[in-house]
């Protein structure tokens, strides 16, 4: 093409479109412009509003960004003549897009023609028969030649090549031959010109035919056309035979000379392709497809000439109507996915565009999706719509939604085609691990063997991937005032709790602590949840007997006076058990005595009486062994031993005791004597009150050596007390005591309790004022004490 020196032109109309000015056959990559700067955008917001280069239907993109420096290129290979033809005017239109917002810039690229075609004329060689009767002057029409080009690259003058008998005459596109000197047939039967054609190009470009005259006898007139200018339609997509119009032309002539063919003058190649000519009717049929998409009108060169060679043109001109025959097209120009479920009500998702390739109403275009999704179209722009969301999104309730989208046109009948679009919702974490319950118990029996799993907990995330996934954790917190961590841990994964040690029931009973649930997003969102842990006894603590107590080698000897009767309450063997409950109720059994049936042991009080009156024949010393057993399921017991001295002379007591102890220093045979001799005197004492009480009741049918023994309470341990009859218990316990004034020897019990060997309450004896009377024969009524006693 040579050299070419380029200039391009740009100016930003009132309505927002960029036009630019290109000579066509420009090179791949040249730069039309910057885009950038015309509209007013930094080079790097192309890059973040993803700009592109966008066409209506399935036009070329003729141009590009380039988004690092905001230039317009050029894309593919632009050629004015395959674009707009003859159209003085030649507009490529291509529209800008640019998202967040979405926006829409038209541009406009109008094409200037170059000098790239030459004149070319419908043949190579125009056969031309002319009477040798034509008188000078006369005029022969030649088919003008034809210039692809435009404006002044177009055809701009033709001329002849010098002869003696024809001149031309040029006026605007009818070209004529016009014959100057007469023809004489017996001189030149035939004569050659070349016409020549030539536009005003720089340099100019031309063309040329070959003219071939053959001189015969008189054939006067030219054929005529009945119309200068014929005009038809047709609807696209006709039936192929279908006859578009019909041209007619008359030759005044008669014979041969009269005789008129009908031919298509210079026609492009597609028109040849599309509609054929009868020669004899001059009927012109539709052989091909004829789209109103691609072609709107058809204009054609007839050509009539009579049997001599003369001839004439007209024009037909053949408009193309649209039909409904396309539905619309759906375009998905821009998709945001995954959507975050987080994201605003009326955040732009996707931006779809419909295109129409028909005309008027036919390309009028309605969208629409499914009512029962949280979005909606909105129509921004001409024929580009956004799909926005209308709510909140929750991927735990949806994590994906199908979208159709229906395109329906305006024909008739109207056509319509849809498009579905996926799109998935991303995972947000907004969703704390919540567990499967409020709060956790757990039962455990104590020493139980470390590793031990304890409980399990179990909490959910429904968010996904790693925001969903659960970890386990101890808080911090302490257990018998240390940190909890020194007796449990958690499975991080599992939520598994495993025992590091041991618990023991009697230094604490239940405890509690809390367990974290956190998942892995960011940021980690987590919850708690508490832990009560009840620790059950288990009996793992032999009875510890408290009384009587070893002094030194040796327990301590007891005296029992000669005039004890039977039933008198001589002593009490006081035990406790570190365990609770069941394992903590103790019995009591004598195992081995010197006198099996002189003395007897309260079940479950421990307290030792006489089962008779003591009499002379009865062994001064009597010992008994002592089971002290509790009530677990393996029961544990202890034993001990009771040393009874029977007497009224406090010599034979000191004598007992002196060969208890004859190996002891004098120092403690001092201390001895002294004490024997104090409870001589407490013990006369005590004799002198026992013989008033008996004379003073003489009535009654005996006297009971009840209260002889007293127990001291430095032996009973912190947080246990004595109940009379019941043993030693702890003070958590509540006794019910019934008992009349006046009496010693009938005690009425009332514990609670839910041991089978334990007496129920309904069971147990509550004597009225009259069944004491009708054992102590009195007849008057006695009243009647009740004491609760909370130990």
């Amino acid at each position: 093409m040579g050299s070419l020196a380029v200039f391009f032109f740009w100016m930003h109309s009132v309505y927002g479109d960029i036009s630019y000015t290109l000579p066509e056959e420009i090179q791949r990559g040249s730069i039309i412009g910057n885009i950038a700067k015309d509209i007013g955008l930094g080079t790097g917001q192309l890059a973040l509003r993803k700009a592109r280069i966008d066409t209506e239907g399935n036009a070329k993109r003729y141009c590009g960004i380039n988004l690092s420096s905001g230039d317009l290129i050029v894309s593919e290979r632009i050629d004015r003549e395959a674009l707009c033809g003859k159209k003085a005017s030649c507009v490529i239109k291509q529209e800008l897009v640019m998202e967040n917002p979405l926006e829409l810039q038209r541009i406009s690229l109008h094409v200037k023609d170059i000098n790239d075609n030459s004149p070319l004329f419908n043949e190579d060689l125009v056969k031309i028969e002319i009477q040798e009767s034509a008188i000078r002057g006369a005029r022969f029409l030649m088919e003008e030649a034809r210039d692809a080009d435009v404006g002044q690259n177009s055809v701009q003058r033709y001329s002849l090549k010098d002869n003696e008998h024809f001149t031309l005459s040029v006026d605007g596109n009818t070209v004529e031959l016009v014959l100057d000197k007469e023809l004489d047939r017996e001189n030149q039967e035939e004569i050659n010109l070349i016409l020549t054609a030539m536009d005003g190009g720089s340099p100019p470009k031309s063309g040329t035919v070959s003219i071939h005259v053959s001189v015969l006898d008189a054939n006067d007139n030219a054929p005529v056309f009945s119309q200068a200018v014929y005009e038809a339609s047709v609807q696209e997509h006709v039936a192929v035979d279908t006859v578009a119009v019909t041209v007619h032309a008359t030759d005044a002539d008669a014979g041969i000379n009269g005789e008129v063919t009908y031919d298509f003058g210079h026609v492009p190649e597609d028109v040849k392709n599309t509609f054929s000519i009868d020669r004899t009717t001059g009927d012109i049929r539709v052989i091909g497809t004829i789209d109103f998409e691609i072609e709107t009108l058809f204009e054609l060169r007839v050509k009539a000439k009579d049997g001599l060679g003369l001839s004439s043109y007209t024009n037909v001109i053949i408009n193309v109507i649209d039909v409904n025959d396309n539905a619309p097209i759906i375009h998905i120009k821009s998709l945001s996915v995954p959507i975050l479920e987080n994201v605003q009500i009326g955040t732009e998702v996707a931006i779809i565009n419909v295109q129409d390739r028909d005309s008027e109403k036919n390309r009028q275009v309605r969208c629409s999706i499914q009512l029962n999704a949280p979005f909606k179209l909105v129509s921004s722009i001409k024929n580009y719509y956004s799909l926005v969301t209308t709510s909140g999104l929750d991927r735990e309730l949806v994590s994906d939604y199908n979208i159709t989208i229906v395109a329906t046109d305006e024909g008739t009948p109207p056509l319509s085609s849809s498009k579905t679009i996926q799109l998935t919702v991303a995972d947000v974490n907004d969703n704390p691990p919540m567990f499967d319950e409020a709060s956790y118990s757990a039962y455990v029996t104590e020493n139980i063997k470390p590793g031990s799993t304890l409980c399990s907990v179990t909490a959910g995330d429904p968010d996904w991937r790693q925001n969903g996934t659960v970890v386990y954790s101890l808080l911090p917190g302490e257990v018998n005032s240390s940190p909890v961590s020194l007796y449990l841990s958690v499975n991080r994964d599992t939520g598994v709790i495993h025992t590091l040690k041991s618990f023991d029931y009697e230094l604490f009973r239940s405890f509690k602590f809390q367990v974290m649930a956190r998942d892995n997003g960011s940021p980690p969102l987590s919850s708690n949840v508490t832990v009560s842990v009840f620790i059950t006894d288990v009996n793992d603590n032999t009875p510890q007997i408290l009384y009587p107590t070893p002094e030194g080698d040796a327990f301590k000897s007891e005296l029992v006076p000669m005039v004890t009767h039977g039933g008198s309450l001589v002593s009490k063997v006081i035990a406790v058990d570190g365990d609770s409950g069941q394992n903590a109720w103790l019995s009591y059994h004598i195992i081995k005595s010197t006198d099996p049936g002189l003395f007897s042991i309260g079940l479950h009080s421990g307290e030792i009486r006489t089962q008779r009156d003591i009499s002379e024949t009865d062994s001064m010393k009597q010992n008994l062994v002592v089971s002290v057993k509790d009530n677990g399921p393996s029961p544990l017991s202890a034993t001990c031993v009771v040393y009874f001295l029977i007497s009224d002379n406090l010599a034979e007591v000191a004598e007992f005791n002196h060969h208890q102890h004859e190996d002891s220093d004098s120092k403690v045979t001092f201390y001895l004597i002294i004490a024997l001799v104090c409870i001589s005197t407490f013990f006369l004492t005590f004799i002198v009150l026992i013989l008033s009480v008996r004379f003073c009741r003489s009535r009654k049918p005996r006297l009971l050596f009840d209260g002889a023994v007293a127990i001291p309470s430095a032996y009973l341990p912190p947080n246990y007390a004595e109940v009379d009859g019941m043993g030693t218990l702890r003070s958590a316990y509540n006794y019910d005591a019934y008992l009349t004034t006046g009496s010693r020897t009938s005690d009425f019990k009332f514990v609670e309790s839910y041991n089978d060997n334990t007496m129920p309450a309904d069971q147990t004896l509550r004597k009225s004022p009259t069944d004491f009377a009708e054992i102590f024969g009195d007849s008057e009524g006695t009243p009647e004490v009740s004491v609760s006693v909370t130990i």
